[in-house]
C-alpha cells in the first residue's frame, strides 16, 4: 500500500516536531531544566488551544501532535527527574551511609549476635520517621521499619551478620584484625547500609506526596547459616507485601535472581568415655572416632547422590590432647541441592551415617538440626526493572589508588579478570548459583527481585579475606552507593507501575502452580540463636 501526499506531509510534520522537542529538551543541561522547558512549552500550547476554543476555531493536526509529543516527553522527563531526586537524596547521605557500613564492618558481629549493627540501622530508620518494631519473630536482632500507609507495600531486605575466621584489615595482604575472628566476607555491612539509604530516599518521596504506598525495611539477622528470613516468613511478616527487593555485594554487576541451592545445616555431637589413650585405651570410647566414621560414611554417600549435590563439614570439637580418649566431639554439616525436597532426603541419609558412627564406637549421638533455606523462585517481570535500572545507573570507575589496590589483590587470586568488567552488567536469568540464601524462602511467598554490584575487586570470591579487604575500601563504598540508587529506582518504578506489580504476582502464581512452599524447619523449631557459639 502506498503513502499518500497527505500522509507524507503529516509524517514530515511529526518528524519535525519530534526533532524540535528533542532538540529543545537536550539543549538544556539537566532533567530539572528539561522539565521546566517542557512545562513552559505545554503552558503555551494550552494557551493557544484555549484561545482557539474560545473563538470556536479548529486546532490543526500539527498542533495536536505537538501537544501529545510534549505531554509524552514531559511524562518521561518527570520520571527521570524523580529518580534524580532519589539519587540526590542518597548522595546527600553518602558519608553517613558509609560511616554506618564502616562501623558494622569493624564490629563484624556473628549471626543472631548483631546487637550493635541492628541497633545502628534501626536507629537510622527511626530517626527518619519509620515505625520500628524490634525483636520480631523471636529474634532479638531482627526488626521491621515501616513508613507510609496503604498499598503497594514494597519490602526491602537488609543484612548485617559476619563470618568466622575471616577477620581482615582493609589492606591487600592477609592481615587479621586482633581481637575479633569475624569479618564481613560477604559484604553484609554494605548490604544493610545501602538498603537503609534507599528506604529513606523512598520515604522522602512518600512524605512529599510523589509516591503513594508503604515502604518496609526488614532487618534480617543470621543469613550465614542461621536462616533468619525463614523465621520472618513463618511469622507472617511478608504476608501483606506486594513485592520485595534486595541486593548483594559481588565482584560483578548482575541482575536476574538466578536460582540457588537449597540448604540445611546440622550439628552431630557424640558423647563417649574418657580414658588414658596409652595406659588404658580399652576403657575409653572415642567421640572423635565417631566423628571420623561419620565423615567417612558421608564420603561414601557422595557417590550416590544426585548431580549438583554439595555436602561439606567442619570438625568443631575433637578433643584437647592426644593422650586422652576424647569424651566429646562435634561435626557441623551443610547439605545442598537445587531442590529442597532432595535436601530433605539427603539430610535423612546423612543422619544414618551419624547413627552408624555412634553405633560402631559405642557413643551417644545428639543431633541438632539448625534448619535450612529453599531455592530462589525467580521473577522475570520484576527482573526487567532491576536490570534496566542497574544498566542505567552503572557509572563505576576506579581511580589510580583503587586500581593499584585491585592489582595487589588480584595478585593473590587464581582468576584475574579485567578491571574493565566493572562497567559491564550481566543478565543472570536462568542460571543457578551454587551458594544458598534465605532470600529463597521470601521469594516463595512474595514476588522478589534482586541484583548484585561490584563491591570487591573483580575475580574475588565471596567468603574470602580479599572480599573483607575490598569491602572496607572505597571500592566497596562505590558499589554500595550504586546499589542504593538501583534499589530506590526499582522501587519507584514499582510504585508508579501497578500493572507491573500485577504482572509480577501473576507470574509468581504461575510458577507456584505445581509447587507448594514448605520451609526446611522442624515443627515449632525456634531460631538457633546460639549456632555461632
Amino acid at each position: 500500500m502506498g503513502i499518500s501526499v497527505g500522509d507524507s506531509r503529516r509524517l514530515a510534520i511529526r518528524g519535525e516536531l519530534l526533532t524540535r522537542a528533542d532538540f529543545g529538551i537536550h539543549a538544556v543541561r539537566n532533567v530539572s531544566h528539561k522539565v521546566e522547558w517542557l512545562m513552559d512549552r505545554l503552558q503555551k500550547l494550552c494557551a493557544v488551544g484555549t484561545a482557539v476554543r474560545r473563538s470556536r476555531g479548529q486546532t490543526s493536526w500539527a498542533f495536536l501532535l505537538e501537544l501529545m509529543v510534549v505531554v509524552a516527553l514531559l511524562s518521561g522527563e518527570s520520571c527521570l527527574a524523580q529518580k534524580e531526586l532519589l539519587n540526590a537524596s542518597i548522595d546527600s547521605r553518602a558519608d553517613e551511609t558509609w560511616d554506618a557500613a564502616q562501623k558494622i564492618w569493624q564490629w563484624a558481629e556473628p549471626g543472631y549476635q548483631e546487637v550493635q549493627s541492628a541497633g545502628l540501622l534501626a536507629g537510622q530508620l527511626e530517626a527518619a520517621g519509620f515505625q520500628v518494631v524490634r525483636g520480631v519473630a523471636e529474634m532479638p536482632t531482627a526488626f521491621t521499619a515501616t513508613f507510609g500507609d496503604g498499598h503497594p507495600i514494597i519490602g526491602i531486605l537488609g543484612e548485617y551478620d559476619a563470618l568466622p575466621e575471616l577477620s581482615q584489615q582493609a589492606v591487600p595482604q592477609r592481615a587479621p584484625i586482633e581481637g575479633n575472628e569475624y569479618g564481613h566476607a560477604c559484604g553484609h555491612h554494605l548490604f544493610g547500609a545501602a538498603s537503609v539509604s534507599a528506604a529513606i530516599a523512598i520515604a522522602e518521596q512518600i512524605r512529599s506526596g510523589q509516591i503513594r504506598g508503604t515502604v518496609r525495611f526488614y532487618g534480617c539477622p543470621a543469613e550465614e547459616g542461621g536462616s533468619g528470613k525463614v523465621f520472618l516468613v513463618r511469622a507472617g511478616l511478608f504476608n501483606d507485601c506486594d513485592a520485595v527487593v534486595h541486593w548483594h555485594p559481588s565482584s560483578r554487576n548482575a541482575a536476574g535472581d538466578p536460582s540457588c541451592l537449597a540448604r540445611c545445616a546440622v550439628k552431630f555431637r557424640f558423647h563417649g568415655r574418657a580414658a588414658h589413650a596409652g595406659a588404658s585405651p580399652h576403657l575409653g570410647r572415642s567421640a572423635l572416632d565417631a566423628v571420623e566414621l561419620t565423615n567417612y560414611a558421608a564420603e561414601m554417600l557422595r557417590e550416590h547422590t544426585p548431580d549438583m549435590t554439595r555436602i561439606h563439614h567442619v570438625i568443631t570439637s575433637g578433643g584437647g590432647a592426644p593422650n586422652v580418649v576424647p569424651e566429646f566431639a562435634e561435626v557441623f554439616y551443610y547439605v545442598r541441592h537445587p531442590q529442597a525436597e532432595v535436601v530433605r532426603d539427603l539430610y535423612n541419609r546423612l543422619v544414618l551415617c551419624a547413627k552408624g558412627g555412634a553405633l560402631a564406637t559405642e557413643t551417644k549421638l545428639e543431633v541438632e538440626y539448625l534448619g535450612g533455606t529453599v531455592e530462589i523462585l525467580p521473577n522475570d517481570t520484576l527482573k526487567r526493572l532491576t536490570l534496566a535500572n542497574l544498566r542505567a545507573l552503572n557509572q563505576l570507575q576506579y581511580d589510580e589508588t583503587e586500581k593499584q589496590f585491585a592489582a595487589r589483590i588480584q595478585s593473590t587470586l587464581l582468576e584475574q579478570p579485567s578491571l574493565d568488567s566493572i562497567t559491564e552488567v550481566v543478565d543472570a536469568s536462568g542460571s543457578t548459583k551454587m551458594g544458598s540464601t534465605d532470600v529463597g524462602d521470601v521469594s516463595w511467598v512474595v514476588p522478589t527481585t534482586g541484583f548484585s554490584t561490584v563491591c570487591w575487586v573483580p575475580g574475588t570470591p565471596g567468603h574470602s579475606w580479599q572480599a573483607v579487604a575490598s569491602g572496607g575500601t572505597t571500592i566497596g563504598r562505590k558499589g554500595m552507593l550504586m546499589a542504593a540508587k538501583v534499589l530506590a529506582a526499582t522501587m519507584w518504578d514499582m510504585y508508579q507501575q501497578p500493572d507491573v506489580i500485577a504482572a509480577a504476582k501473576k507470574e509468581h502464581q504461575k510458577r507456584l502452580a505445581s509447587k507448594q512452599y514448605q520451609a526446611l524447619l522442624e515443627p515449632k523449631q525456634k531460631p538457633p540463636l546460639d549456632y555461632r557459639k
